[in-house]
């Protein structure tokens, strides 16, 4: 079995609310609840479920972007929440992040060279004199070129300035990559151009990913395995070929439900869930998605579904499990 790179175990976020005179903790929004998974040397990890599901919140938790309540995150072997800032940054260079909006995460006043320069300028990446060429180098593994060193972010389409994310990301020879919905905010045509550039990479480069989506027909191009998240805990883990073919969670079942066959012919049982997902500052007691599953049963609502192992590398948490 392939080594692990990374493991969470009871990773938790609790955000404080705040209010009245004193502006005191009133309350607190769940926003991931006793996560558990591991990541493998040179895997593509999918994290999938509905918005409000929680997992940007882990996909930042991973890079220390945001402070854990609770658990542990451990990177090549080591715990990073125990981490001090010079250690972390030394870590950082190892993890990088490809963004959501690639028009927010650029900044619209710095020209191309500086946008990816900055990065090796920051770790000391080479000297200054070659720190060009490895520019122009990082745009030509992207599918750009030196002709868009002296370009600013709206000079270029929303596919166009998505590799350029890449490419800055890739800048520090990272590898670990959270890819946070990555392609969500483009066209359909380009989000297959881009999968298809971070599939070829990963290859090229041996790169490790956590690819964080809620379209699970792209998931299942690119992901070797899959976790399915749901208001801030984990429902099922599985390869992604077994999971397609033999989701076991009612919650899965209902999110693939709505993914076309690419078979002519054939077609899927519709699944529709009822209501809206709960708000994470009052979850639902014992397993969260009782309250929208058309399985449930008492003890649902009386106690936490263990997250146990159902079959080889398959995990799911499910009362109604055998």
């Amino acid at each position: 079995m392939t080594a692990q790179l990374m493991r969470v175990k009871d990773l938790t976020k609790h955000f404080p609310i705040r209010g009245g005179v004193l502006n005191r903790v009133v309350n607190h929004v769940k926003a991931v609840n006793g996560v558990d998974f591991t990541i493998r040397r040179g895997e593509v990890l999918g994290l999938v479920g509905e918005s409000g599901s929680g997992k940007t919140t882990v996909g930042r938790l991973l890079l220390r972007l945001e402070q854990a309540t609770a658990g542990s995150i451990e990177f090549d072997g080591t715990d990073i929440l125990g981490l001090s800032k010079p250690e972390l940054r030394r870590y950082r260079k190892r993890m990088q992040i490809i963004f959501q909006d690639p028009y927010a995460s650029l900044n619209p006043r710095e020209k191309i060279r500086t946008l990816i320069g900055h990065a090796l300028h920051l770790h000391n990446i080479g000297e200054p004199a070659s720190r060009e060429g490895r520019t122009v180098e990082l745009l030509e593994q992207v599918g750009l070129s030196a002709d868009y060193l002296d370009r600013f972010p709206h000079e270029f389409s929303g596919g166009q300035r998505q590799r350029i994310g890449i490419a800055r990301a890739l800048a520090v020879d990272p590898e670990f990559l959270v890819a946070d919905e990555p392609v969500s905010a483009l066209d359909v045509s380009i989000q297959a151009q881009v999968v298809n550039l971070l599939e070829d990479l990963k290859q090229r480069l041996n790169l490790t990913m956590l690819f964080i989506a809620h379209d699970l027909a792209v998931v299942e191009h690119i992901c070797d395995r899959v976790v399915v998240m749901y208001l801030g805990r984990v429902m099922e883990i599985a390869p992604a070929e077994t999971l397609y073919a033999r989701p076991n969670h009612p919650y899965t079942e209902a999110l693939l439900s709505a993914v076309p066959v690419p078979r002519p012919g054939r077609r899927r049982k519709r699944v529709v869930l009822k209501g809206d997902i709960p708000s994470p500052i009052d979850p639902p007691s014992g397993c969260v998605f009782r309250t929208r599953c058309p399985r449930a049963v008492d003890i649902c609502a009386q106690k936490v579904p263990e997250l146990k192992k159902i079959g080889p590398d398959h995990y799911s948490a499910c009362h109604l499990t055998t």
